[in-house]
């Protein structure tokens, strides 16, 4: 535990984003995107090697197709493979650790981590990772826990062609790399939903791409 870490342990949920916003800046090598229409920040190198390569090997173990909460008649809307990754595993518990140290998000707000596989041609188009108000499954899905607040994403590997995060609104095209992080909250500075999240996980054209992905809700995770 470093001296950042033992100053704010534990920052909530993310609600009040001005407290994660402070550790971000604070933590050398995080880049914050210069932009008032979204707080985005990316790190290289926040997964060592040997932990990506882990993390790939149990993402291939339980991958299946992904699906959306709403269907939208677009059957390649997520053409992705995703995989939820247990919560005991001692290559996910170190991982948490991970993500813990560096964003001060509370890990009983948070989500299990999920894990995504992208291979040649696939995509999930532009989308926002909260879950909408009028959505009809929005009870479903954010009854017991509430909506996501933040975001952590974490590349695992580098696909030899393709497969760039794209952030259409602030014109942010992020490009994956082993260990790389890219965190942004869900809300504007008020608190209401931010719509500048909107982001599309770019076509593969060459390799596979492989990330994790962790959210965090405004009540601890009930599942």
């Amino acid at each position: 535990m470093n001296a950042l870490t033992e100053a704010w342990p534990d920052l909530g949920n993310g609600l009040d984003s001005a407290p994660i916003v402070a550790r971000l800046t604070a933590t050398p090598g995080v880049q914050r995107l210069p932009s008032p229409k979204l707080t985005l920040f990316v790190k290289r190198d926040v997964l060592p090697p040997e932990l990506c390569a882990e993390l790939i090997t149990r993402i291939d173990a339980v991958r299946r197709p992904s699906t959306i909460a709403d269907p939208n008649g677009d059957s390649a809307f997520r053409t992705s493979e995703t995989g939820d990754l247990p919560a005991d595993d001692p290559t996910v518990i170190d991982t948490e650790r991970h993500i813990a140290m560096l964003t001060g998000l509370s890990a009983a707000h948070g989500e299990p981590i999920q894990g995504q596989r992208y291979a040649v041609g696939q995509e999930f188009k532009a989308h926002t990772d909260y879950f909408d108000l009028n959505g009809a499954d929005y009870h479903r899905y954010c009854g017991l826990s509430g909506n996501r607040t933040w975001t952590v994403m974490l590349y695992l590997n580098t696909p030899e062609a393709g497969g760039a995060t794209r952030f259409k609104a602030v014109d942010k095209m992020i490009q994956p790399e082993p260990g790389k992080m890219v965190a942004w909250s869900n809300r504007r500075a008020d608190g209401s939903l931010n719509p500048a999240t909107l982001h599309q996980a770019m076509k593969v054209r060459a390799g596979v791409k492989y990330v994790i992905t962790k959210w965090y809700r405004e009540l601890p995770w009930r599942g």
